[in-house]
């Protein structure tokens, strides 16, 4: 694409894995970004080596040798991976209006870039628009020849959107829940009751305080507390590089580790409407979220290993 500037800030989101955060610091630095805004979590007091693995991430950001602003905003205490990311996503939008986010494991295809750039510009005053994803995690499967489509499902590994759809709709204590489910309205957000259960499920352990380690199930709640859509591309842009025994979240290998990517054609083939593509999220919450007991068990079994192994 040796027309295209990048010209959108760039938000990296760091932690404790050089390994991973190197490959896509790389890609990052392929499209040159004018701006980077870096956003790093302290090390954990208890974790023995974890501040020198967590200055060896941020020693990768001296790498930038392109014109580039570099912002940095790093944490001297661990935060933990729910407020962290999240005060981190708060201060890239009281930089700037509107910003590409990439976690330290979420390694891009170089067309990711044009692709949010153009969209942010497309949808920037389009409030039925909550942001843009780089994930399709519908295996091949497509509708049409489009380049993306509408969905209610918030995908962020590897991401885009703009100021005003995250400041002072999201939530980490999730305020707005108890209303929600006394009236019901989860099922009204949804129209399938067993998606219903499922969500209301989660958003009910995140407002106990039983899931205390995630920031992207409050983003989801916000997006459709809103009525707000995601785009996701049709084909997929992000392979998370990050699975294994030192990840935070995703300890387990799944069909989502390391999904290959696919470059994406320009000029873009936009939808000749607004319109939530229920066939293919049906197809995501069957496929993704609703797991077969085969697939639940054999989790429970590898978490038990683990646990069993001291890992």
């Amino acid at each position: 694409m040796p027309d295209f500037q990048l010209e959108t800030p760039v938000a990296f989101i760091i932690f404790n894995r050089p390994d991973t955060a190197a490959r896509v610091f790389a890609e990052i630095a392929k499209a040159k970004p004018t701006k980077l805004l870096v956003v790093s979590d302290g090390p954990r007091a208890n974790k023995s080596g974890e501040a020198e693995k967590v200055a060896e991430t941020r020693a990768i950001i001296d790498r930038v040798d392109w014109d580039c602003e570099v912002l940095t905003n790093y944490s001297d205490v661990n935060l933990g991976c729910k407020i962290r990311p999240a005060t981190g996503i708060d201060w890239v939008f009281e930089q700037v209006e509107e910003a590409i986010i990439l976690e330290d494991d979420c390694l891009p295809d170089p067309t990711f870039f044009r692709y949010c750039q153009e969209l942010l510009e497309r949808y920037r005053y389009d409030q039925r628009i909550a942001m843009i994803s780089g994930d399709n995690f519908q295996f091949g499967y497509r509708r049409n020849d489009d380049s993306y489509y509408y969905s209610r499902y918030t995908h962020i590994w590897g991401w885009a959107s703009w100021r005003d759809r995250w400041q002072n709709t999201h939530d980490l204590e999730l305020a707005h829940w108890p209303k929600v489910y006394d009236e019901g309205l989860i099922y009204d957000m949804l129209q399938n009751k067993k998606e219903a259960e499922y969500w209301a499920a989660i958003f009910e352990r995140v407002y106990r305080g039983e899931i205390d380690s995630c920031w992207d199930y409050q983003w989801t709640f916000a997006c459709w507390l809103q009525g707000r859509l995601t785009i996701l591309p049709n084909q997929n842009l992000i392979s998370n590089i990050g699975f294994g025994v030192d990840a935070t979240h995703t300890t387990t290998e799944c069909e989502l580790a390391n999904l290959p990517v696919e470059a994406l054609d320009f000029p873009l083939i936009h939808p000749f409407g607004v319109i939530g593509n229920q066939t293919l999220d049906n197809r995501a919450f069957k496929r993704i979220f609703c797991k077969p007991l085969s697939l639940r068990l054999r989790s429970k079994i590898a978490r038990m290993v683990r646990g069993f192994l001291g890992q």
